[in-house]
Order: structure tokens, then sequence, then C-alpha cells
């Protein structure tokens, strides 16, 4: 039984993994104003790319960079149209999906369907820590981007609720005006965080196909680009709220499988994400509720100096 939970606990945490990316990303693109629905684009460019570059080179460390390298490139296409062409961020994003998804599907279904990847990053077990009983596997015992993932949540964390940097970073997304008068530069704020927020998007892409799944299957986001965007409002735009958000929804994702002995269809848990998804996005959507979780309150208003 202990070890039944042990494995879905394990399972939770490996699927919530490139969703804490997606969603950390996520964070500070908004907290900066700008609403990026691309995640689930940049997500699969940044599995293609990984896996691709990860077989040319034999390195995955370059995977992942070039992965990531990737997500910034489409973060600043997004940010070029959301910020200095002022289009409607909602269809910006929209795009970005739509191109992430069509070129990964394209050339990942010529080139890699069926590939397998004969590198995978190994576990690190943490020295003592992970010997600890029950929460010595669970915790200490994974491969350096888990790691990495809660690290960043942390540093993020203390970033943007702790320093001058985050005092920015949020005055820009609440008050670009008033930023602006005081001299800080609205746009570069904002292109900073939304291309920062696409290269942990497209780290989270890297993780799928050279961690969890050490291989590229078209589709293989399946919508985890989606759950992240509804995940950053869950998580009330905090990196550390997002580490316990990414569990819940990573755990949901682990019992697909794990209840069908029990006489429970997989298909009916396989849709629970997603429903959640739907209800958290559409209470997010609200004003009223807007305004109770602390959304920044200029979240996908372009903003043009010089008019309030």
């Amino acid at each position: 039984m202990i070890g039944d939970v042990e494995s879905l606990l394990n399972a939770a945490l490996r699927v919530s993994t490139p969703l804490l990316f997606a969603t950390l990303g996520e964070i500070y693109t908004e907290k900066s104003g700008v609403i990026n629905l691309g995640l689930e684009g940049i997500m699969a460019m940044g599995a293609l790319t990984a896996f691709s570059i990860t077989l040319l080179t034999g390195n995955i460390m370059f995977g992942v960079i070039a992965a990531t390298i990737i997500g910034g490139i489409m973060g600043f296409i997004h940010a070029f149209m959301s910020i200095a062409l002022r289009a409607n961020q909602i269809v910006s994003g929209l795009a970005i999906t739509m191109l992430g998804l069509g070129i990964s599907e394209l050339i990942g279904r010529i080139h890699y369907t069926g590939v397998p990847l004969p590198l995978r990053l190994p576990v690190i077990p943490i020295p003592y820590l992970s010997n600890i009983p029950i929460a010595g596997p669970l915790l200490f015992n994974h491969d350096p981007l888990t790691y990495l993932s809660l690290i960043l949540a942390f540093a993020m964390w203390f970033t943007l609720f702790k320093t001058k940097a985050g005092i920015i970073i949020r005055a820009v997304g609440e008050n670009p005006f008033a930023a602006d008068t005081i001299g800080i530069n609205v746009y570069v704020v904002r292109y900073l965080c939304t291309v920062i927020g696409g290269m942990l998007t497209g780290l989270g892409g890297a993780y799928l196909s050279v961690v969890y799944r050490p291989a590229f299957q078209p589709g293989m986001t399946a919508g985890l680009g989606w759950i992240a965007v509804a995940l950053t409002i869950f998580a009330l735009w905090s990196p550390l709220r997002a580490i316990f958000g990414a569990a819940l929804f990573g755990g949901l994702r682990a019992l697909e499988f794990r209840l069908q002995p029990l006489g429970i269809p997989p298909n009916i848990v396989a849709t629970l994400p997603y429903l959640f998804t739907i209800i958290v996005l559409t209470i997010g959507t609200r004003g009223i509720v807007r305004r109770i979780v602390e959304a920044p309150s200029s979240l996908g208003v372009p903003y043009v100096r010089g008019e309030k």
C-alpha cells in the first residue's frame, strides 16, 4: 500500500514539473501585464527542439538549452505583437499556439515519430536526505530539471515579492502609467518578463521529450499549456502556490490509469484536469473575482506612453 502511494506521488511530481515551469513563466508574464495564451504551442516547440537537438548532438543539455532559446524566441514574438504592435493579446497568443503545434506536428510526424531517445537525464539522489523514509525517495531522488523547477519557484517568489526588481514588475502590471512617470521603462520590463516566460515554457516542453517520455510524439503536450494558464490563476499569481497547484494537477493526471483496477474508467479521470481548467478560467475572467484574487490591474491592456 505504501509503495503504491509512493509510486503515485512520484508520478504526480514528474507530471507536475513541466506544468510548474510553464506556470512560473506565465506568472511573471502576467504580473507584468501581458497575457500569453501561446503556452501550448511553445511547449510543443520546446519538446520538439529538445528531442531533435539531443538526438543530433548526443547531449541532453544542448537539447534543453536549445528548447529554452526557442521558447524565448516565441515569447519575444508574442511580446513584439502585444507590446510594440499593440495587437490583441488573446489573438496573438492563440496564433503562437497554432504556429507551435502546427510546426512541431509537421516536423515531428515526418522525422521523429517512433524514434526513441537513447539518452535520458539521470536521477540524482541527494546524499543522506534521499535515505529518509517515504519523504526521501519522494522529494530528494529526482532528475536535475525537477530540482531546478522547485529551486526556481522559491527564487522567483523571493524576487517577485521581496526585491526591488519584483516591485518594478508588479508596478508595471498594476499601473504602467505611474511606473512610467517614475522612470521605469514599461516596455522593457514587459518584454523581459514575456521572454522569460517563453523560456521557462520551452524548458517545460523539453522536460516532456527528454525526461518524462524520452521520445517525441505529436500532441504530447496534451493540453498542459492550457492547464498552466489556469494554474496561474489557481495559484493567485504566486510561484510558491504554483508548486502545490502543479502537484494537484499532476496528481490528477497520474491517477488516470491507477483507478482502472477499481472499476473507474480512466477516461473519466482524464477529464478532471481539463474540467478544472475550464472552471478556473471561467471564474478567473469575471471582474469581481479578478479583484478578489488580486489579478494585475492592467493585465491584457496594451500600454501607450502618454495615455492613461
